[in-house]
């Protein structure tokens, strides 16, 4: 006999009488066979925010939708993935090797910013730390002082700003229109 059921009604317990005096399905050795139970997780595993829960008070890279990198300590976040850093230090690279060469070379500075508020959409790659790494130069660069990198920075995101602007001219001159071409004075 099939029972009629609906997605409304509780599933039945395992080893409890079921209706129509079925008995429960039995293995060759006459012990009730149970029966597969579908696998729930918890509700806070379909949230981002809830997967900080093991990062915090660890120390964390961040890297942002602008290109910042962040490292400092997770000491707070929220519903929306806010996060609050703890002796935040952003640091900014800035290359002098060639861009096909396989091991880069270039510059780099720190900057200490204390206590941070990140809005949880502005970031892009969070990570822990090796804590034992932390502490070594990054291979191939310098570290010197944040204004020197910043200036070259600024130099090397205007110059792909002013490349990426002629290639824009050009596909547009060939009927292409770029995402963000109403941005560009032709």
């Amino acid at each position: 006999m099939m029972e009629n059921l609906s997605i409304h009604d509780p599933p039945s317990q395992p080893g409890a009488h079921q209706s129509g005096g079925q008995t429960p399905q039995t293995s060759g050795r006459g012990a009730p066979q149970p029966q597969p139970q579908p696998q729930q997780l918890p509700p806070q595993m379909f949230t981002t925010a809830a997967q900080l829960l093991d990062l915090t008070d660890k120390k964390l890279l961040i890297c942002l939708r602008d290109g910042r990198k962040l490292t400092g300590v997770l000491r707070s976040w929220d519903q929306f993935a806010n996060l609050v850093l703890q002796s935040t230090v952003e640091r900014i690279y800035a290359t002098t090797s060639d861009p096909s060469d396989p091991q880069p070379k270039g510059l780099y500075a720190d900057q200490l910013h204390g206590i941070f508020l990140v809005r949880g959409e502005n970031v892009l790659l969070l990570g822990e730390i090796d804590l034992d790494k932390d502490d070594d130069q990054p291979p191939g660069f310098e570290r010197v002082e944040f204004s020197v990198v910043e200036k070259l920075a600024k130099e090397h995101r205007a110059a792909e700003k002013a490349k990426e602007k002629n290639k824009q001219r050009t596909l547009a001159t060939l009927g292409f229109e770029g995402e963000n071409l109403g941005d560009m004075i032709l």
